[in-house]
């Protein structure tokens, strides 16, 4: 065997599925590398026979039917091992230190296209990402058809080879947010990627921000929307979904299937989505504050109600709240994590059973039953999980200082919030700008 062939060997040798198997094509006699468990080789070989005698059949000669099967490389082992553990066959020519990089029948590793698991979608396009680059970045074709669509790719990682595609119109996207990316990924192209962690360090996010910079979607249909309106669309291979940059706050209450309803409905349900983020964020620090520190604040019946409702309780409404708010939170964990056979029902059981016996136990108050309900309902109203996670954790902060400083702490506590999210900026975009798109030119 050549030097090169050796090399290959010797970096992928230790695979069980890598294969070297002699042949001959066009009276050559060639090397077939690459991975089984990557490459259908039966189908492959048969297209291979096939396609050669049909260029043989137009007179071609041997050398230039090689560079038409595929992209002829001299001499570069790491551009070959590269290719085959991307799932490529490697001809190789013997005697000549040439080798064709060939694109072979795959196997079917890869899931169809399916609805969404994490979206729900009425009265809209339902087919979702899947884990395959290729395939999401022709869902996208398919929903824009325009020759202004740009496409950028990327291939990085050091020990874990990823593709990364940059999608934007151009003449709609700001030039700058489209550089300033490219130039990070270029930077960062021996990181590997495989999260959205590890996709923010490569960007040079920071890596304590509540508020994720990414808006995340599983539909095309929505990401072909953000693109329109200037956005920049991410896709990684082998995440089933999209991220879209910069992310904005607007984006928790408005979605782009909302539109397929009537304007005056259209409003009313962003305005509920705006009123179901203002319940998850004050409800439970209220309760706290009007019961622990400002019960004046209540008139005198109700006072006497919520008083009734708490009688028998035996500490404070700060651990009150605080306790079943993390019980809430297990429930919820524990209704994802679960096989859905089996989350319907543990979430009947902590819903139901479990806040009925707390409250008979006098260990909570009716009412505050009835508030974390609401609020837990209120919080689901918002779009996308990545928002409704930062809700979540942004309303202890509010029963914190509410039980410090009463309804006083509240308010600071939503004057903090707001600061906040005012102070954060995606690639010198306010979290808080209504709208980024621009003019076409």
């Amino acid at each position: 065997m050549e030097q090169i062939v050796l090399d290959i060997k010797k970096a992928l040798g230790g695979n069980d599925d890598f294969f070297i198997k002699r042949d001959y094509l066009l009276k050559k006699e060639v090397l077939l590398l690459g991975l089984s468990t990557l490459v259908d080789m039966t189908k492959t070989k048969t297209i291979l026979q096939k396609q050669s005698e049909g260029l043989i059949s137009q007179g071609k000669t041997s050398e230039s039917i090689f560079i038409l099967m595929g992209e002829l490389f001299e001499d570069d082992t790491k551009k070959a091992i590269t290719s085959v553990l991307e799932g490529k066959l490697i001809i190789y020519i013997e005697h000549t230190k040439k080798f064709i990089i060939y694109e072979p029948v795959p196997k079917g590793l890869n899931r169809s296209i399916e609805v969404p698991s994490n979206e729900s979608v009425i009265q809209g396009p339902s087919n979702s990402f899947t884990e395959d680059i290729d395939t999401n970045i022709g869902l996208l074709r398919k929903q824009l058809t325009s020759n202004k669509l740009l496409v950028h790719s990327f291939t990085t990682g050091k020990n874990q080879k990823t593709k990364i595609s940059l999608l934007f119109i151009n003449g709609l996207v700001d030039k700058e947010l489209v550089e300033n990316i490219n130039s990070l990924i270029e930077k960062n192209k021996s990181m590997d990627i495989s999260n959205l962690q590890s996709m923010s360090k490569m960007l040079g996010f920071s890596s304590w921000d509540t508020v994720s910079k990414f808006n995340t979607t599983e539909l095309p249909f929505h990401a072909s929307q953000f693109l329109k309106k200037g956005r920049v669309v991410i896709l990684v291979d082998q995440l089933p979904f999209a991220l879209i940059l910069p992310n904005l706050l607007w984006d928790m209450f408005i979605v782009e299937s909302d539109r397929n309803f009537p304007f005056p409905i259209m409003i009313t349900i962003s305005c509920l989505r705006v009123i179901g983020a203002l319940i998850a964020l004050i409800s439970p620090g209220m309760y706290v504050a009007l019961v622990a520190v400002n019960p004046e604040a209540l008139q005198i019946e109700l006072a006497l109600s919520v008083a009734q409702s708490r009688e028998g309780v035996p500490y404070p409404a700060l651990v009150e709240v605080i306790i079943m708010l993390v019980v809430l939170e297990l429930i919820l964990e524990a209704s994802i994590r679960l096989p859905k056979s089996v989350g319907p029902t543990i979430t009947m059981v902590g819903g139901i059973i479990l806040g009925q016996a707390v409250v008979e136990a006098k260990l909570v108050s009716n009412l505050l039953i009835i508030i974390l309900a609401a609020t837990t309902i209120a919080n689901s109203t918002l779009v996308g999980a990545q928002s409704s996670l930062s809700i979540r954790s942004f309303k202890y902060i509010n029963v914190i200082l509410s039980s410090l400083f009463g309804v006083l702490g509240l308010v600071v506590g939503l004057v903090f919030i707001s600061s906040y999210l005012a102070s954060l900026t995606t690639f010198g975009k306010s979290y808080l700008y209504l709208n980024i798109g621009r003019k076409e030119q």
